[in-house]
């Protein structure tokens, strides 16, 4: 995967993780709630959802409510589990807790499946508290 490639798919995963928190929060989502919260122009929103609908990942209805579909909701929840774990570890290490969510946030689009499984293992066999809570 290119360069340009690896960052679209990181800021889809990144716009589709923050519709799932705002929705978890707010109930409904619009796109300005999203430019908010991302500190992002409207415009780069209304480019983002636009591609976002194109690849089934969510839907909008008529009065600008965002709904994630069934794909869109799957990516997103693993999106958030890995930042979730990677945070939460990187806090038991000892990270201040403002670099290890800025740091899960990068980690969370580069590891591989096969490396967050195996740190998803550790963390519920060997962490006091589970490092998803």
């Amino acid at each position: 995967m290119g360069y340009f490639q690896h960052k679209s798919a990181e800021s889809m995963e990144d716009y589709l993780e923050t519709i799932l928190l705002l929705q978890k929060q707010n109930g409904a989502v619009r796109s300005i709630d999203i430019a908010h919260e991302l500190n992002f122009s409207k415009p780069s929103v209304s480019v983002a959802m636009k591609s976002l609908r194109e690849k089934k990942y969510i839907t909008m209805a008529s009065d600008g409510q965002i709904t994630l579909t069934p794909e869109g909701l799957d990516k997103a929840e693993k999106v958030l589990e890995r930042h979730n774990l990677l945070s939460n570890l990187l806090i038991r290490l000892g990270v201040p807790e403002k670099l290890a969510k800025e740091d899960a946030c990068r980690i969370e689009h580069d590891i591989s499946e096969e490396t967050f499984e195996i740190l998803k293992k550790h963390c519920i066999e060997n962490c006091e508290k589970n490092c998803t809570a």
